[in-house]
């Protein structure tokens, strides 16, 4: 099935009105990424080029860049969401359960909803077996939680054509890697509806700080732009902010001050609302009647 097949066309300015619950205008929600970088392997992005242009392994800077988010970084956003008394959705490859346990635990304790991220950090496309890979993920994340994920995103938002289905079929009912829409939408698919929650390529810390190395700020800078639009648009047509960040990029000493500042400017506006991905598609297929 074709992309195009798998999501009806619709114009925002055609759409009955969707509104936020209290009258509430924008549902922002914090996602947490958390993934395993395999030392013995090419990582999933660099900070530093290879000297000489060519590719050593071990790459030790560069996977200790990620690793500081583990040790460090993660524990100065997990502060600042409690501090602030916000949940938000842990995205993680399976393996972070058996490579980073105290991580899990601690998210566990704050209430985090668990979302899949492979059980690797490694393309749907690369996976020996993709339905066994999702159909594991899952299964680790119940078995840890004691609840099924229900959201799920593609490393690098990868999917193949068989996807979808399989996702499905595995028992999950979102997923982020449709970068399509400002509010949720449905995804066809031959085991039935597949359902999609905003997520953005464009307030999104890997994008903002590891591909295009702008400055510190930039993620608050764009977020608070991006709800102050969504704000002015009204709360007919409801809309939906994510915050999609990483331990090693927002965890560091430079940015979880625009991080924390991020937090209390959206939370304090009116019309905002702070939730999960999870309550947003409760929330959208109640207010659609689906």
């Amino acid at each position: 099935m074709k992309l195009w097949d798998r999501v009806d066309y619709s114009a925002i300015v055609d759409r009955k009105p969707l509104r936020l619950p209290d009258n509430k205008t924008v549902a922002v929600w914090p996602l947490v990424t958390f993934e395993v970088w395999d030392p013995d392997g090419p990582l999933p992005r660099t900070i530093l080029t290879p000297p000489q242009g060519v590719l050593f392994i071990p790459d030790v800077p560069n996977w200790s860049w990620s690793e500081y988010g583990a040790r460090v970084g993660f524990w100065r956003m997990k502060a600042a969401l409690d501090k602030r008394d916000m949940k938000a959705v842990f995205c993680i490859n399976a393996s972070v359960i058996e490579r980073y346990p105290r991580i899990c635990e601690a998210a566990l304790e704050s209430g985090w909803e668990f979302m899949g991220h492979n059980l690797i950090q490694k393309p749907m496309h690369a996976m020996p077996n993709e339905e066994e890979a999702i159909l594991k993920s899952v299964e680790m994340i119940q078995k840890f939680t004691g609840t099924k994920p229900r959201g799920w995103m593609g490393p690098g938002l990868t999917e193949t054509h068989h996807t979808p289905e399989l996702l499905v079929k595995a028992g999950v009912e979102y997923t982020v890697d449709w970068v399509l829409d400002d509010q949720p939408c449905v995804i066809k698919t031959a085991e039935g509806p597949l359902y999609s929650v905003p997520y953005s390529v464009e307030v999104n810390d890997v994008v903002l700080m590891a591909i295009e190395k702008h400055r510190s700020s930039e993620l608050f800078d764009r977020a608070v732009a991006t709800c102050d639009r969504y704000l002015s648009e009204g709360p007919e047509q409801a809309r939906v902010l994510s915050l999609a960040c990483h331990p090693y990029l927002h965890g560091v000493p430079h940015r979880i001050g625009y991080f924390e500042k991020c937090l209390d400017e959206l939370s304090a506006k009116n019309g905002v609302m702070f939730t999960t991905g999870g309550k947003i598609l409760d929330w959208y297929k109640a207010a659609r009647g689906m």
